[in-house]
């Protein structure tokens, strides 16, 4: 069954130990999203319309700037594109190093294939250049053909540059003369977050200087040992294993029919019904025809309807409290439910009260 093979891989015991650096990040380390605009030339064609308005004046503007005096009205180009350039730049990355860049068609460009990215300043929140892109983009995808004979493959109006942008700054992070450490969990969890200061405290010898302040956060002091090598501090503990604790959760996709579901999820007490109702109408088209010889007769067309119900008897399991997801994976499989049907399923057992866990749709 398809329940079967989406839902047994989540089977399991208690989740394994993970890293601290795959559970929690430093507070203070983190990307900065850069973005910018700018123009795309060398498009064959398939750059924005002559209508799009920002794109001539941006073209004529650039121009100008070069020497070259340019009536904006006079300018009627396909090969240039308005861009919207985006990066990520990362925490400690120094000026001269390099971030990829991708590329957003802003216009109504068909296509970016071919195309160059002239030189585009990136900016940060604060309005300061931190980096500066240019280069010929990469879309991994294409379109051909005219009007309604065309082809296409993937998404050919974003593209990426990589390594396109140099940087120009870099946002000051000093951890050197840090007094304490903030961790902050990925996913929030009282008990994981015990477990992680707990297991701190076990690696550098001393019983107090990480603690759990709340489900998310995790303080650490910084031993005086390790004053001014905090680099060594974080190298030593985001190494260390913490077993993860997580809530009881089932979460659902109903576009999709996608279940997912936590190893901890129990019901209570509940008895399931399923059953199904088929309505099939046949239509099919009758002609009826005049004699040969008949005066003013007309040809008819009569639908004549066939509709059929069908009702499966409904099926009933008894689910007793204290079932886990294995027993609800092989229990609802029995039923022939559907992973549509085990979504109405899982909605009415929680509006029941029996589903001991958090149920989320998407």
């Amino acid at each position: 069954m398809v329940i079967a093979t989406a839902l047994t891989i989540l089977m399991g015991h208690q989740a394994d130990a993970a890293r601290i650096k795959d559970l929690a990040t430093i507070a203070g380390v983190r990307e900065n999203a850069l973005i910018g605009y700018g123009l795309m030339i060398g498009l064959n064609g398939t750059g924005d319309k002559t209508g799009t308005l920002f794109t001539v004046q941006s073209l004529s503007s650039m121009l100008n700037k070069l020497g070259v005096a340019v009536d904006a009205n006079a300018v009627k180009v396909k090969n240039v594109a308005a861009v919207v350039v985006t990066a990520k730049l990362p925490p400690f990355v120094k000026p001269g190093g390099r971030i990829d860049v991708v590329v957003s068609s802003l216009g109504d460009a068909t296509s970016l294939q071919g195309g160059t990215l002239l030189l585009t300043p990136l900016d940060g929140a604060d309005q300061q250049v931190y980096a500066v892109a240019q280069g010929p983009v990469s879309i991994g995808g294409f379109i051909g053909g005219k009007e309604g004979d065309s082809v296409q493959k993937n998404h050919p109006t974003v593209g990426r540059i990589s390594g396109g942008a140099v940087v120009e700054r870099a946002v000051p992070v000093n951890l050197g003369d840090k007094a304490s450490l903030t961790l902050l969990l990925r996913q929030q969890d009282f008990t994981t977050a015990t477990r992680m200061a707990s297991a701190i405290n076990t690696r550098i010898g001393n019983g107090d200087l990480a603690a759990a302040t709340d489900s998310g956060t995790v303080r650490l002091q910084v031993p005086e040992a390790y004053h001014g090598r905090i680099v060594e501090l974080v190298a030593d503990i985001e190494g260390l294993d913490v077993s993860v604790d997580l809530p009881a959760k089932v979460v659902v996709n109903e576009r999709t029919g996608t279940i997912v579901m936590g190893e901890h999820v129990q019901i209570a007490d509940v008895a399931v019904s399923h059953g199904n109702l088929t309505i099939r109408v046949k239509t099919e088209l009758q002609v009826s025809q005049p004699s040969p010889l008949s005066e003013g007769g007309q040809t008819v067309v009569t639908p004549q309807r066939e509709t059929d119900v069908t009702e499966d008897k409904a099926q009933v399991i008894l689910l007793p409290e204290g079932t886990r997801l294995g027993d609800v994976v092989r229990g609802l499989n029995a039923i022939g439910v559907t992973p549509r049907d085990l979504i109405a399923i899982l909605q009415a057992m929680r509006a029941a009260g029996a589903l001991q866990a958090e149920l989320e749709i998407l």
